[in-house]
């Protein structure tokens, strides 16, 4: 399956860019369309190192909620992981490959 790369996922990844990798010049960010309803985003960051889920998720929410509602209704995978979560994370794994939809 194709990853779809659209206006909508360009401005989740630039103000992602803009805001969030500014302070983490480090982190990789990766958002695509998995299909016409669904936004998938990933970061990598070393510094997600020993912060719970829910402290990652607010770090990057933060940024996200400036967006226009319906289009963070689209988000339906935000994979938050360190480099060393990414090599043993399946959701990363579906990420890289993900099955094609409706599966």
């Amino acid at each position: 399956m194709a990853k779809q790369i659209d206006a909508k996922t360009k401005r989740i990844e630039r103000l992602l860019i803009e805001e969030y990798r500014s302070v983490h010049p480090d982190a990789r960010i990766k958002v695509y369309r998995y299909n016409p309803g669904a936004i998938r985003i990933r970061v990598v960051d070393r510094s997600f190192e020993g912060k719970t889920i829910s402290e990652r998720e607010a770090e990057i929410w933060r940024i996200l909620e400036k967006l226009p509602d319906p289009l963070q209704m689209e988000i339906s995978v935000c994979l938050l992981i360190t480099p060393d979560e990414q090599e043993t994370s399946l959701m990363n794994l579906e990420f890289e490959e993900p099955l094609p939809s409706g599966f």
